[in-house]
């Protein structure tokens, strides 16, 4: 049975400052740029032959490590994108705070509801995961997926058959991954966050704007 090891990027200035990033792009710190090297290590011996990042820089630059680590090419698909968060992108969560903040409570106590203004829902994002972990699953390889936050919580809820109720449930690291089997109707969650390469180099999620 093949495997996937789906891993959040690295840290970036916009998780330190705790902005709304989105489809915006943002630029990975000197600890994100550790924690993808870190992962790269981590992640050498896993025998995966596909890495597969969202187009976004953070991702591709999380990825870029592993990828030369394992000598393959590194690939970019469309719908490992971070959700949209619509009028919310590139903006600090205290500003949210005061300025939306019923959306806000309803994203933190009710996400399975909220759908961003000129943005997505959850139920948007879990359709674009289950059409790519699809044709993934059609391969047969191993394989190492660099995505976004939530991303990589729609793909733990969905292996795990959990509501999206649950979104903030998983623990969920810059750089750390959920390992998981690839199975044809339903992948099997092995490991929900693995993070041990990552000591010493844990970002505060608690500052970010998730």
């Amino acid at each position: 049975m093949a495997l996937a090891y789906v891993a959040r990027h690295g840290e970036t200035d916009w998780n330190r400052a705790g902005r709304y990033q989105g489809r915006l792009e943002s630029t990975l710190t000197e600890l994100g740029r550790r924690q993808a090297l870190a992962l790269a290590e981590a992640l050498r011996g896993s025998g995966a032959r596909r890495v597969i990042a969202s187009p976004l820089s953070r991702c591709v630059e999380t990825a870029r490590p592993l990828a030369a680590a394992l000598g393959v090419e590194l690939e970019t698909d469309e719908r490992l994108l971070e959700i949209a968060h619509g009028t919310w992108e590139g903006r600090l969560r205290a500003e949210i705070e005061g300025n939306d903040p019923s959306t806000l409570y309803a994203w933190l106590h009710d996400p399975g509801n909220v759908r961003f203004e000129g943005g997505e829902s959850l139920a948007d994002v879990a359709a674009r995961w289950n059409a790519f972990a699809a044709a993934l699953g059609e391969t047969h390889d191993d394989a190492v997926v660099v995505t976004h936050d939530v991303l990589v919580r729609v793909c733990i809820l969905l292996a795990s058959a959990r509501p999206m109720a649950r979104l903030w449930e998983p623990r969920v690291q810059n750089g750390a991954y959920a390992r998981l089997a690839i199975a044809p109707l339903r992948w099997q969650l092995l490991d929900e966050c693995v993070d041990a390469h990552l000591e010493g180099l844990l970002a505060d999620t608690s500052r970010q704007a998730l």
